[in-house]
């Protein structure tokens, strides 16, 4: 299971949307680059400041927020 204390929001960091681990990258960047055909591993290649672990807590997040 995806651990989810890897997303925080902050109301002053990036219109508080939330985000991975206090960065600027927010869940939307991540999943949005993901929807749009770059694989996690071109992903992780772009950006090595994220983890696959991040990335499992992306997917995570959005299923979190599907069931609300």
């Amino acid at each position: 299971m995806a651990d989810l204390s890897r997303i925080t929001v902050e109301p002053g960091k990036r219109s508080g949307k939330a985000c991975i681990r206090g960065m600027r990258m927010t869940v939307d960047d991540v999943l949005e680059y993901l929807d749009g055909g770059m694989s996690v591993e071109e992903l992780l290649a772009d950006f090595p400041e994220l983890t696959a672990d991040d990335v499992e807590a992306c997917f995570a997040w959005r299923e979190s927020r599907a069931r609300d």
